[in-house]
């Protein structure tokens, strides 16, 4: 079952770049990890439409239900990776593009779930196969109404795409570069003091049941709210006033359709801008 098909993932570090990502999900009985011809066949057929030459690695994640002791469960998910694993082998993907095999034990049932135990249960009992596809630079990377920098003559409903301000998954931290790239944002909005705005929150890859991703941090399902928030309160510290912006996170309801890293993004949406006469 796929939940994610040729989104674009999109990567910083002086240049721009751009790597296709796809995700393909085999899921499991209760207890065991053995696959069935047609989930192996799935995944064979999954893996082998793609073209070879264009794939830079190959992630597989094993997961559990919520049952059971930690250690139990860290060795069954591992299990059942190492059996997506060697299915994957044995029909020709070479093993050096595997990087990365890795057993994550159980995924805790979250409350917005109860209604439907068993269905949460049965989706959190599964292997995800995470092909990453080699970069490609992007010279232009054009979005009507999406801009990499502020300018005094913004306009409502502009967007400011913070370029550098990307997170890790499932994570709401701001890294050194983030904040470096804040400390950026702040002295221009600091410049321009008539810009009002809201600083939104998203998040990427999360399956179409789900609007919102659960943080790591607090394990609540609030991931993109708190990447907003972590953000308007580090623009606060630089000297912007609260009066001047708002918070609020939008779950992966706005992909911009670039990328899974791009949508793990906080951007600005100019909301007034009265920038005085004679100066525009």
């Amino acid at each position: 079952m796929k939940w994610l098909v040729f989104v674009t993932a999109f990567f910083s570090f002086g240049l721009s770049f751009a790597q296709e990502e796809e995700i393909y999900s085999i899921f499991f009985e209760f207890d065991k990890y053995n696959l069935k011809e047609e989930q192996a066949e799935g995944v064979i057929a999954f893996v082998q439409k793609i073209d070879t030459a264009r794939i830079e690695s190959i992630q597989i994640y094993g997961y559990c239900d919520d049952r059971g002791k930690d250690e139990y469960n860290f060795v069954l998910s591992t299990n059942r990776a190492n059996t997506v694993k060697d299915k994957l082998i044995e029909r020709g993907i070479k093993s050096k593009i595997i990087i990365t095999l890795e057993g994550k034990g159980r995924i805790m049932l979250d409350e917005d779930l109860q209604t439907d135990i068993p269905e949460a249960r049965s989706k959190n009992r599964r292997v995800d196969v995470v092909v990453n596809y080699k970069s490609i630079t992007i010279e232009n990377l054009k979005i009507p109404g999406v801009y990499s920098t502020i300018k005094k003559d913004v306009v409502p409903g502009d967007r400011i795409y913070l370029e550098k301000v990307l997170f890790e998954r499932g994570s709401s931290q701001l890294t050194f570069q983030a904040k470096k790239e804040l400390d950026k944002v702040a002295l221009l909005l600091l410049k321009f003091k008539n810009i009002q705005f809201e600083v939104q929150g998203h998040v990427c890859c999360t399956p179409t049941y789900h609007r919102e991703a659960i943080d790591r941090e607090t394990k609540k399902r609030e991931l993109s709210v708190n990447r907003a928030k972590k953000v308007f309160n580090y623009l606060f510290k630089k000297g912007i006033s609260n009066s001047r912006m708002t918070y609020r996170g939008y779950g992966n309801t706005q992909s911009l359709k670039q990328g899974s890293a791009l949508d793990r993004r906080v951007e600005l949406l100019i909301l007034k801008n009265e920038v005085p006469a004679g100066k525009k």
